[in-house]
């Protein structure tokens, strides 16, 4: 990216702060998931998983580009191997992203339509299985796909990304990458297909089920749930669909790098607050602890007096 002397450390605050923000409320959020007995359920557990995947995904990507923003482009250099290692971290971010949504949708499928089997469906062994099928089959989708760039030899060195993703990796190459292109467009259908195809099939379930019932208070915070986890695969399919778009056009490409970079901060900044916000138990589990505090401060004030 070109960075002027007048953008340039605007930019690298920007990042630095919204980096910092999203290690520290998704962190936050584990933590206190990890502690509150209270919120060891299904649900705040299989949204674990988005959290780390926001932290792993922007620990290996916005620490390199905050280092290269303070130097000039003929020092931005970065070895190959980093390089396959920072494009794998970017595709498995993207890849898991869609799969972990896909089974907190199923989550809530489940919680809705079938309530009374809920406890019996959606157990301990449940969450470990979705959990590892959502991480193994993106392991599985990435791993082939930068195996299919690997295999090319190498003709060129220059990375015109702010960081390296496949398709940077295999325009190095001067051999035929047809394969590489056919692989990673089945790649991208079978994913979106899947990922906004369960998204639809399961929430048209969930709202005949909402419809049918006669509950108003269920049917209000079964709404006010799945509206959240639908705003964070929106979010997360928006920042996507943009970034593929601006591919399209050349006349584009410092937009493109811009919103390169956004993909990855933009949902990982915004997962823990909407989820926070619309979860009650989060922030009660929030506000004890300030309650816990503040009495005790008020006594010792109490007895210096």
């Amino acid at each position: 990216m070109n960075f002027t002397r007048t953008n340039k450390y605007p930019m690298f605050i920007f990042l630095l702060v919204t980096y910092v923000f999203i290690l520290t409320a998704n962190v936050g959020i584990l933590v206190l998931i990890w502690k509150e007995r209270n919120l060891h359920q299904p649900m705040y557990l299989l949204f674990c998983n988005l959290s780390i995947n926001d932290v792993m995904g922007n620990s290996l990507l916005v620490p390199r580009v905050l280092a290269d923003i303070l130097v000039p482009p003929s020092e931005r250099l970065i070895h190959y191997y980093e390089c396959l290692m920072q494009a794998f971290t970017t595709h498995m971010f993207s890849t898991n992203a869609h799969t972990v949504l896909m089974i907190m949708a199923f989550d809530r499928y489940v919680a809705i339509c079938d309530p009374l089997r809920y406890s019996t469906i959606m157990t301990d062994r449940m969450v470990i299985k979705l959990t590892v099928s959502a991480w193994g089959v993106a392991f599985v989708l990435v791993g082939i796909l930068l195996g299919l760039t690997m295999r090319l030899n190498r003709c060129r060195t220059m990375i015109m990304n702010p960081y390296c993703d496949n398709a940077s990796l295999f325009k190095l190459s001067c051999e035929n990458v047809f394969i590489n292109n056919v692989y990673g467009l089945v790649f991208t259908v079978v994913l979106l297909s899947s990922s906004i195809g369960s998204i639809i099939l399961t929430y048209s379930k969930i709202t005949v089920a909402c419809v049918m019932s006669k509950n108003k208070s269920l049917n209000s915070k079964a709404l006010k749930t799945c509206g959240t986890h639908l705003c964070l695969y929106l979010i997360m399919l928006v920042s996507g669909m943009i970034l593929i778009a601006l591919h399209r056009f050349p006349q584009y490409t410092e937009y493109r790098k811009i919103s390169a970079i956004l993909f990855n901060v933009v949902p990982g900044s915004l997962n823990p607050i909407i989820y926070g916000l619309q979860s009650k138990e989060i922030q009660t589990c929030f506000r004890l602890p300030l309650f816990d505090i503040v009495p005790s401060c008020l006594n010792n004030r109490q007895k210096q007096s």
